[in-house]
């Protein structure tokens, strides 16, 4: 799901069909990386992923029953811009963020692309983790309002203001509203257009290869090409659910009974048969080996566990826990290494997927995912679900922790990694989702 290398940007740049050198990539001596803020989460270079993998580390803290650290808390809110948004990383607060997409040609571009520029995806996860943590209503409050104000005239978002909606990032935004007690059933933009309308727009129709899945957007003739990494968004998506779900409320604790494997709705489905013919779809695609394939040129072959778990959760949401039982199996067995490799966004990610099905995520296939993703950031204040110390530590230094906790972030699907393309996608002026990280082109199972 996640890549790090420059290599596989430019890989990942060519599969969205867009062609160019981007200015953050033109000089081929690496730069130092930042010193970390002492309430981040992770130990790699912040840059493309400190918003999101912060949101998603105190999400899974507080669904765990954990009650994060102050200095964590404080420092996703001083990424805040002054509009209500949040970019993907603020190294200096004080620095104001760009309100436009910046462009990327030239002496000028290369300057204008190191100005914070706000993303709905940045703002949807903060606005999730803030919410769950009851922050000041003045902070969620102006949240909300900004991603209200870049809706899209189709109804959806793109990943940046302005850009065009695409399924992964129109999801992700209606459920940060939702968590935010926002009706996104009659949130309509100014051409009277609701998100749904978006997401049924990305849903391929049943005739068509691969109808009932989600599309990451249309190609330029005007087609959709199935996506397992977009369909688990759009489930979501499509349900109002969010990045955590609520097993008590979708049988993800008990069996379920067998769901139909029928697409219906045609070529305009409701948002309810929408979610169940994007499950149905997911259900098929992880049935034989039990995870997602690698949609990255080059990788094809190679598992993902990334969007394994996202389908979990998508899974679970549409009540089809049988089916997510395999791909859970799986993970359980074979995610320890990818988790230890990419850090806290990929802990919190199978956190999601644990809590979603009921199972125990300080058993998963006998790691305590709570205390992995505790050491790879500062101390909590409570864990009283556990009888681990509430930091989750083992008394080593913070530093030592962390590096314990998270690998250096190189390897295949990087859970900090994402936003290495969505960096190139910034300077290119391109908008990429959140859990397709910039994939459009056709995914099989």
């Amino acid at each position: 799901m996640f890549v790090r290398r420059s290599a596989a940007v430019l890989a990942a740049t060519a599969v969205i069909g867009t062609a160019f050198a981007p200015a953050a990539l033109a000089d081929e001596s690496p730069s130092p990386s930042p010193a970390l803020p002492s309430g981040l989460y992770g130990s790699t270079d912040p840059t493309y992923d400190g918003v999101w993998r912060q949101s998603l580390a105190l999400l899974a803290q507080h669904t765990v029953g954990v009650e994060p650290a102050a200095e964590a808390v404080d420092w996703l809110t001083g990424q805040q811009c002054a509009n209500g948004a949040f970019p993907a990383y603020r190294p200096d607060p004080a620095t104001k963020c760009a309100t436009r997409t910046r462009g990327a040609q030239g002496a000028q571009g290369a300057q204008d692309a190191q100005i914070p520029q706000a993303d709905t995806n940045s703002t949807a996860a903060a606005l999730q983790a803030l919410e769950a943590l009851d922050a000041e209503d003045a902070v969620t409050g102006a949240a909300v309002k900004w991603l209200k104000t870049v809706q899209n005239g189709d109804g959806g978002w793109g990943y940046l203001p302005g850009g065009a909606s695409d399924t992964n990032s129109t999801s992700l935004v209606i459920g940060a509203l939702e968590a935010a007690d926002t009706d996104t059933r009659d949130l309509r933009s100014k051409d009277d257009r609701t998100p749904y309308d978006a997401l049924r727009g990305l849903s391929v129709p049943c005739d068509q290869d691969g109808g009932g899945a989600f599309a990451f957007q249309p190609d330029k003739k005007g087609g959709l090409a199935a996506n397992a990494d977009a369909t688990a968004a759009g489930v979501l998506g499509a349900l109002g659910a969010g990045l955590v779900t609520d097993p008590e409320e979708t049988g993800g604790t008990g069996g379920d009974d067998a769901k139909d494997t029928t697409c219906a709705g045609g070529d305009s489905p409701t948002p309810e048969q929408a979610a169940g013919n994007g499950a149905a779809y997911l259900a098929g695609a992880v049935a034989g080996t039990g995870h997602l394939e690698s949609a990255l040129a080059g990788a094809e072959d190679r598992p993902d566990h990334g969007n394994t778990a996202d389908a979990v959760v998508a899974l679970a949401a549409a009540g089809r826990t049988a089916d997510a039982r395999k791909p859970l199996a799986w993970l359980k067995k074979n995610s320890g290494a990818w988790a230890a490799k990419s850090g806290p966004a990929a802990y919190a990610q199978l956190i999601f997927a644990a809590h979603a099905t009921g199972a125990d995520p300080r058993d998963f296939g006998g790691a305590d995912l709570v205390k992995q993703l505790g050491a790879t950031g500062p101390a909590a204040r409570t864990a009283d679900r556990s009888d681990a110390p509430a930091d989750g530590k083992d008394g080593k230094d913070d530093q030592q922790n962390r590096q314990d906790g998270e690998g250096d972030g190189n390897g295949e699907d990087s859970g900090a990694g994402v936003w290495w393309i969505v960096g190139a996608g910034l300077v290119g002026g391109i908008g990429i989702g959140f859990l397709l990280s910039g994939r459009n082109k056709k995914q099989r199972p």
